[in-house]
């Protein structure tokens, strides 16, 4: 069964140098990875004239450019964004789906935390957080708290946690 852990935190928190950081312990520890980006930007992977572009905007739903290496889907749907649990359904199966971004979604994350950004801490208002990683030390966090800049002590907490 495919494990999932969010990893949340404002931006700027170092979400994404953190999940840098901890795939090759969680690799290197034997685990198949798999990672799903939640961007409030909108995004495009192709370019205009390009065949998967024209195929795209001409209507098609779904559009596969594939190389030598390497594939990449794009979907379009309209209406709400689709559930992470429908996310983690199109991936191929995989020991553990590290999710960065959807902060607001109900599954268990770490929260990534830097004070010098002036944001609040997310961990007392969703019940979600089951941890938290920081560069500083936190009052009143009865959580199991990381330093921010160990990540391979927070792999081996993944590793070992049935989230």
């Amino acid at each position: 069964m495919t494990r999932i852990l969010g990893i949340a935190g404002w931006s700027g928190a170092g979400k994404t140098t953190l999940i840098e950081a901890m795939l090759p312990v969680l690799t290197g520890a034997g685990l198949t990875v798999s990672t799903i980006k939640h961007t409030h930007h909108g995004f495009d992977l192709d370019q205009p004239g390009k065949d998967s572009f024209r195929h795209r905007t001409a209507g098609a739903r779904e559009v596969m450019l594939v190389g030598d290496r390497r594939f990449a889907l794009t979907h379009e749907f309209g209406g709400d964004m689709p559930s992470v649990a429908a996310l983690v359904a199109r991936l191929e199966p995989v020991d553990l789906v590290l999710i960065e971004g959807f902060r607001d979604h109900p599954i268990a994350k770490l929260e990534v935390h830097r004070p010098a950004l002036g944001k609040p801490l997310l961990f007392p208002n969703d019940p979600g957080i089951v941890a938290v990683a920081t560069d500083a030390a936190l009052a009143d966090c009865k959580l199991p708290l990381f330093d921010l800049n160990l990540p391979a002590q927070i792999a081996r907490w993944i590793i070992t946690v049935p989230v």
